[in-house]
């Protein structure tokens, strides 16, 4: 008897200690505590804080996740949870707005009538911070409209840091959604880098009139000393490269910055123990753990999941070096590096530091030369030429080419301010073709951000449904 009592003062002992407050404890006893539950013991003790109260959150819902590994739980109960989960996730499937258009449409406005009250909330609880920022932006806003003498150095650095902005951002939408995202390089930045070039070719210069540049382009009214001394094609490529580098390294950090998502996503998911089998995880976090259970049977994998696996490994095994590897070439699984990284809790810094160089520096740089070798004077006029050959449609589709590369050569050749004759007349084909293009791909970006709303909001209110059902029973 006496034994079995003492037994029992030891384990509520034990579970006093566990259900202390983190914050009354030291970091010391935070760190016995962790190592006890088996967590990761390194960073500072707000981290630790943390880290103790994610696995304290698991740990109550520790009684449904025994459930679905007790051996005595009725077979029949498991399928029914399957079942349920898979019906739920077929019915968040239909929501989108071409089948149902007006639940979709409400649902993607209470999301985002949530995401603003939650934002405003966190924003809240950092009341200082918030007015410090508040101060510093009136302070620069009455800077901008005082005027004075300051004005000559404020109006180029503000156009120079929207200059900048605007590339990041469409930096932002082209990765960021896990696959989602808006492809900018091909409807933005890549027409851009191959105007300056055809451009360059064309004036015989760089030095374009500023302003109108970036705006507009117009030759200056003399062709550059630097330029006419480039003796090869190396060298004006290099020259290209040098006058698009700012609005290309913008545009890769905003990529960098758009990887981040799923990061994050799975580095929460780690942190609070959260497994595939809950069903409000995402869908990209449960391929994840299915490829994991997959690499037992290679045989049964298919060629997109031993890329995948490839890439996870690659990331695993090397680290920095991994992530740059992957992020430096165009990558469409990158995603899946962003997550594993997440999941294994690599540094943010080595993750967020070998993104940014391999997607602003490298894989920039060889974008750039790509789009410039792809659209110098020589190749393109012997590309429109050689169109003429290709039977039936060669001769109907090298006239619209031509109609485009006069009138843009035209263009270059106006003064500064003047219109050409082109100008309030219908466009041509190609440049038609090209707007429609624009359009379809940003309708297409719209419905998609208004799809993942939808689904999102559904996931959470069941999410919050499953949580009221476990806390009354």
């Amino acid at each position: 008897m006496g034994s079995s009592s003492v037994k029992r003062k030891t384990k509520s002992s034990r579970a006093n200690k566990t259900n202390e407050e983190p914050q009354a404890q030291t970091k010391e006893q935070i760190k016995a505590e962790l190592k006890r539950r088996g967590l990761k013991t390194s960073g500072n003790k707000t981290e630790l804080q943390q880290r103790l109260e994610n696995s304290f959150s698991s740990s109550m819902s520790g009684v449904s996740r025994r459930t679905k590994s007790d051996p005595q739980v009725n077979g029949s109960t498991k399928n029914k949870v399957a079942m349920h989960r898979e019906e739920l996730k077929k019915e968040r499937a239909k929501l989108v707005l071409w089948r149902r258009p007006f639940l979709t449409l409400y649902y993607a406005t209470l999301e985002m009538t949530h995401f603003l009250r939650s934002s405003l909330k966190k924003m809240m609880q950092h009341r200082v911070l918030m007015t410090m920022v508040l101060l510093l932006t009136a302070a620069i806003a009455f800077l901008f409209n005082v005027q004075g003498p300051h004005q000559k150095v404020i109006e180029p650095f503000l156009k120079q840091m929207w200059w900048c902005t605007y590339w990041v951002g469409l930096g932002v939408l082209s990765s960021v959604g896990l696959g989602t995202g808006l492809h900018t390089f091909l409807l933005y930045l890549g027409p851009h880098i191959a105007s300056v070039t055809l451009a360059a070719y064309e004036c015989h210069s760089l030095d374009f009139p500023a302003p109108p540049y970036p705006d507009e382009i117009v030759c200056p009214d003399h062709p550059s000393a630097s330029w006419e001394a480039t003796t090869s094609v190396w060298s004006a490529v290099l020259a290209i490269m040098a006058k698009v580098r700012l609005e290309a390294f913008m545009w890769g950090a905003g990529t960098a910055l758009g990887e981040l998502p799923p990061y994050f996503m799975a580095r929460a998911a780690r942190l609070s123990g959260g497994t595939d089998e809950d069903e409000d995880d995402d869908d990209e976090l449960r391929d994840f753990e299915e490829l994991q259970r997959k690499q037992q049977n290679h045989e049964e994998m298919t060629i997109v999941e031993r890329t995948k696996l490839g890439v996870e490994k690659l990331v695993e095994k090397v680290g920095f070096f991994g992530i740059l590897a992957c992020a430096s070439i165009p990558n469409p699984l990158f995603d899946l590096a962003g997550i594993t990284c997440g999941h294994f809790l690599v540094p943010f810094w080595t993750f967020f530091g070998a993104t940014l160089i391999g997607k602003a520096v490298i894989k920039m740089h060889i974008q750039k030369l790509f789009v410039i070798i792809a659209f110098n004077e020589p190749l393109v006029e012997a590309a429109v030429t050689m169109l003429a050959r290709v039977p039936y449609i060669g001769p109907k589709v090298q006239e619209p080419f031509k109609e485009f590369l006069a009138r843009q050569k035209s263009k270059l050749h106006r003064k500064v301010g003047a219109k050409t004759s082109s100008d309030g007349q219908s466009g041509s084909l190609l440049a038609s073709l090209f707007e429609k293009l624009v359009i379809l791909m940003v309708f297409y970006f719209v419905i998609s951000i208004v799809n993942s709303l939808a689904q999102a909001y559904h996931k959470r209110i069941h999410k919050q449904e499953n949580a009221n059902k476990v806390a009354t029973d």
